[in-house]
């Protein structure tokens, strides 16, 4: 039988039931309202639920259901959707009083949205599961404006089974949908996934500080920025290997990863030498340059190796 279907016993619904299934979408904010308006697509129907009455107004006269609590959102849904701020209001709509463990029968999923913990995703499951439902913890990537397009990236964390059943409707709203593992991967990726994107954040205020103290326009600086990175990829752009062990030399993206190291040895060198003129402390700089060359997985190279002696006082 193929990834997602079941038996006459149950389960899961098979992915090819997955369109006619009712959605419910708990959470009308600046992400799940977006999000929600892609799914009136949905042919099997959407019920919606947020706090907020007038949220729900614009879903009413588009068509949807409107619920008054989680329970009731879930209530005939082959879906519900999470999408609320944080790990207790998560735990409040999941099982509360009026959440939606009180109405949900199998073979429903529950799809967290939210960036809650991965051990509360996985607590939420197990309750879930004694309730014959499943959950999956799902949380996105790509902001207001990926909702409003429709382009989100999805990390899932579930059985395969749940997986094949919202793949189908998640593509309503998402441009990517991974399956990252068993419940708590797609928490663990996004956490993985949001380290880069803060620590880059900070990064660029490093950049902005240094460009700042050379009598440059920051503005200006930005708009470079964003301007190489919609061509190059950004951050990501580097990360093409399965594994972070290191590189053989045999292998083809060696001589690459090599050249990338020397180049941003190279500049991250002058940017420090820059800032030592300029008095700007860049700490991050400093962190890049030791761990440049073994992060690509070629190790460091000449200047990295001279500014470590130099720290240690070796010359």
């Amino acid at each position: 039988m193929p990834s997602g279907e079941t038996g006459p016993d149950g389960g899961v619904p098979a992915a090819a039931d997955a369109q006619s299934t009712r959605i419910g979408c708990i959470g009308l904010g600046s992400m799940g309202a977006p999000m929600a308006r892609r799914l009136l697509a949905h042919p099997g129907g959407l019920t919606v639920c947020d706090v907020r009455a007038e949220a729900m107004e614009q879903f009413a006269a588009a068509g949807a259901h409107l619920a008054d609590t989680p329970a009731e959102a879930a209530h005939g849904a082959g879906i519900v959707c999470v999408t609320v701020l944080d790990d207790a209001q998560v735990r409040r709509v999941v099982a509360g009083p009026d959440g939606i463990l009180a109405a949900a029968r199998p073979p429903a999923v529950v799809a967290v949205h939210s960036t809650i913990s991965d051990t509360a995703a996985a607590e939420l499951a197990a309750q879930c599961r004694a309730a014959g439902v499943e959950l999956v913890d799902a949380p996105i990537s790509g902001g207001a404006a990926g909702a409003r397009s429709g382009e989100l990236a999805v990390m899932v964390g579930g059985t395969d089974a749940a997986f094949a059943a919202v793949r189908g409707p998640f593509a309503l709203f998402a441009g990517l949908v991974v399956h990252a593992g068993a419940v708590g991967a797609g928490t663990r990726m996004k956490l993985a996934r949001n380290l880069l994107h803060f620590v880059s954040f900070t990064a660029a205020a490093e950049a902005q500080r240094l460009a700042e103290a050379c009598g440059l326009d920051v503005a200006a600086l930005g708009a470079v920025v964003r301007h190489s990175d919609a061509v190059t990829g950004g951050p990501g752009a580097i990360m093409l290997r399965g594994s972070t062990v290191p590189v053989d030399p045999g292998d083809p993206l060696h001589p690459i990863l090599v050249h990338v190291r020397d180049l941003g040895e190279k500049d991250l060198d002058l940017a420090l030498g820059l800032g030592g003129r300029e008095h700007v402390d860049l700490p991050l700089a400093r962190c890049a340059l030791a761990g440049l060359g073994a992060g690509l997985g070629v190790g460091p190279g000449f200047l990295a190796e001279a500014a470590d002696d130099e720290r240690k006082g070796n010359v």
